[in-house]
């Protein structure tokens, strides 16, 4: 008996069926034939697979539906990469999953990526090494450098990160719904597909535009549909027979606590979400990045076959998903419901409700709340600081409304074992990010200048690079705290520490073009963008510079690993989301602000708000816990297989100490501030008559807000 009946499935796109499937059939029937794949053993006897199931698979007909346009040539060789990941996929499953056989494992992830490299060992020693060695020499000649890197990175996360869900099985452990979504990015291969149909459509992202914002949405939502759909095609097999705990159907069972159907119905939700982030990204966000970088004629095109082909994979990979038999798939149905029903969920938010005090709910702290013992200090530093950068003339806060805000103490908490100079410019950071947060909504959110934020940011921009004379408090406070951060420090670490200021200065104008149009952000895309909106980028680079203003005790790629990301994005979203619980009515009552967590999940799974906030608080308990596992047991095991020094050891457990610092931090001052009482916010915005000035500030009237009977709209989020 099926587990669930499958949702219906949003596919906006028709499928099409490439003209050489027969030929790629009998290809790849040869190829898995040549490379041993056919008399491969398993451990306990018999074949992984034989030629009945590689014929009844039929990975021919997937890449024949999901690359429908490229000729037969590269048709075959797209074919034979997907036998071998599938192949890949069962053989680690046959030959160490069942088995919990950890060292083989890591052995055999380690031999297998040494085929990618310049010079690879001279002979295979299994059918998975063949095959890769065999399309490596194939493949990699084609094409340039920077796709030669960015497909070197998706293979090896593909591969790597299977020990991730070996250890998951090991511990019988289901990831919290964040944690999963990011390492199904990682082991389920879809950024592998990615590169491919860059391949087959012959059309390369240009190397200058891959690591923006529309970019890497695409690349991101994307990798989510094909996996959620994978998910709920596959988990009859690799949840009911196989023993796998790795699906989002299993992982929204457990942490949401319901059935399984009611499960699957979210996961068929979270895809649509998914697919139609794509689309308003491929339609609105790309054709202004190309627009904005003065793309060629040939980069346009080259993204806009990139964009196609990435359309045609979900397409088509629906329709293989519907016939083939290696998965669940009686009554699976193409539908317009679910794409309309989930978009009109997303624009329905009314704002400035009078939802009044919402309770935050127990959390969970397991990390002690420390103080600087130069807060004083900090304090009153902090006021003379924004006074002379102009902060508290241009009608945003007044003296009084700072010092109740008190970044200082915020500051002291974080950094409660740095030295007086350090905790200014951390209390000066935090000051600026606020006052930026609070700005923007004045300056542009109320009038939806979309056009307005992107002038200001690129301005911003400018002050960073030394290309513009600061004219307000914003720019000029912003002058003044990166030239004392970056002075002395390394041009590796102030390249990253530019990228993270200019995160977060992005980070607003998608705010802003959200309250255009007045839509709740996609759940995926909220969390990963609320992160950069609270400046944990910025919090985290920080941090890394180090006491010596270097931070290059660490080699740079380790902080790209699971254990690092999972590490600093577990305590970013602990702080992220306990902001969004404290700062609930003052962003929905007060601001009209849709851009909370809160509201996200109230949206998604039409819950009320005090339901809702208990899930924030479930989310914040599962990712603290995570980043206790990762500290005590991942950072350690991370230390011996990197063989890193005692200088890197010190520097990772460090920076995980002031993590820890982060999360308590953040919450403190949340539970200590006078910015988010009711009778503070009702001080604050119904009787606040100043109005803003400074630039781009004339143009904000008190009018636009009389709906919701208050002056001036502020912040959207807590310091950033």
């Amino acid at each position: 008996m099926d587990a669930f009946v499958l949702p219906g499935f949003y596919v906006p796109y028709p499928a099409r069926l490439n003209p050489h499937l027969e030929q790629a059939r009998e290809h790849s029937m040869q190829w898995a034939r040549d490379m041993g794949m056919l008399d491969s053993p398993k451990p306990g006897g018999g074949p992984i697979w034989t030629e009945e199931d590689l014929a009844a698979h039929d990975y021919a007909l997937l890449c024949a539906y999901t690359h429908p346009d490229c000729d037969e040539e590269a048709l075959n060789l797209v074919t034979d990469w997907y036998v071998w990941v599938f192949f890949f996929d069962d053989h680690f499953l046959e030959t160490f999953k069942h088995s919990r056989d950890h060292a083989g494992a890591q052995a055999y992830l380690d031999s297998l990526e040494s085929f990618m490299a310049d010079e690879p060992p001279a002979e295979p020693s299994n059918p998975c090494e063949a095959g890769l060695a065999d399309l490596w020499a194939r493949t990699v000649p084609s094409m340039s450098d920077d796709w030669r890197e960015r497909f070197i990175v998706a293979s090896h996360n593909l591969m790597v990160e299977s020990m991730w869900e070996l250890e998951n099985i090991d511990d019988a452990r289901v990831a919290n719904p964040i944690e999963y979504l990011q390492m199904r990015r990682r082991v389920g291969g879809a950024p592998w597909s990615a590169c491919l149909v860059e391949y087959a459509t012959g059309a390369e992202v240009p190397a200058r535009l891959a690591p923006t914002r529309p970019l890497t949405v695409l690349l991101d939502t994307f990798a989510d549909s094909v996996h959620l759909r994978n998910d709920l095609f596959s988990y009859q097999r690799e949840v009911a027979q196989e023993g796998e705990n790795a699906n989002a159907v299993l992982v929204m069972e457990r942490f949401l606590g319901i059935e399984t159907q009611r499960a699957a119905d979210l996961v068929g939700d979270l895809l649509t979400s998914r697919m139609q982030q794509f689309e308003n990204t491929a339609l609105g966000e790309v054709p202004a990045l190309l627009a904005d970088t003065a793309a060629t004629p040939a980069e346009a095109a080259a993204v806009t076959t990139y964009v196609k082909g990435l359309q045609d994979w979900q397409s088509g990979g629906h329709e293989w998903h519907s016939v083939s038999s290696r998965y669940m798939n009686s009554g699976a149905t193409a539908a317009t419901e679910p794409g309309l029903k989930v978009r009109g969920r997303a624009y329905s938010h009314v704002p400035y409700q009078q939802v009044g005090h919402l309770p935050v709910p127990k959390l969970y702290e397991p990390f002690p709340l420390r103080t600087s013992p130069h807060l004083g200090m900090a304090r009153e530093y902090g006021v003379r600081w924004v006074r002379a950068m102009g902060m508290l003339d241009e009608g945003i806060w007044d003296e009084k409304e700072f010092r109740r805000f008190d970044f200082a103490r915020c500051a002291a908490h974080i950094t409660a074992d740095g030295g007086g100079d350090q905790l200014k410019l951390c209390t000066d950071w935090l000051a600026w990010g606020t006052y930026g947060d609070d700005l923007y909504p004045v300056m542009f959110g109320a009038r939806k200048d979309v056009a307005g934020a992107r002038a200001a940011t690129a301005r911003l921009t400018q002050i960073l690079d030394g290309q513009a004379v600061p004219q307000d408090a914003i720019e000029r406070g912003l002058a003044d705290v990166w030239l004392r951060t970056t002075s002395g420090v390394s041009e590796h670490m102030r390249d990253l520490f530019r990228s993270a200021v200019v995160t977060m200065l992005e980070s607003w104008v998608w705010e802003v073009g959200n309250q255009a149009i007045n839509r709740v952000p996609d759940p995926v895309d909220y969390v990963e963008m609320r992160r950069k909106v609270f400046g944990a980028d910025l919090t985290m680079t920080l941090s890394r510079l180090g006491s010596d203003g270097t931070g290059e005790s660490v080699p740079p790629e380790i902080y790209d690993t699971r254990v690092v990301r999972e590490m600093e994005t577990a305590a970013a979203d602990y702080a992220g989301f306990t902001n969004d619980l404290f700062s609930y009515q003052k962003e929905v009552q007060f601001e009209g602000e849709l851009h909370n967590l809160v509201v996200v999940i109230e949206q998604f799974l039409g819950v009320d708000r005090w339901a809702a906030a208990q899930v924030v608080a479930d989310l914040m308990e599962a990712r603290a816990k995570q980043f206790e596992r990762i500290t005590e047991a991942g950072l350690p095991a991370l230390f011996e297989h990197q063989k890193l020094d005692d200088a890197a050891r010190q520097a990772l457990l460090a920076h995980a100490a002031h993590l820890r610092d982060y999360m308590s931090g953040v919450l403190g001052w949340h539970r200590g501030c006078l910015r988010y009482g009711d009778s503070e916010l009702r001080s604050r915005f119904i009787g606040f008559s100043q109005s803003p000035t400074g630039l781009g500030t004339s143009h904000a009237r008190l009018a636009d807000f009389a709906r919701a009977g208050v002056s001036v709209p502020a912040a959207s989020t807590a310091p950033a």
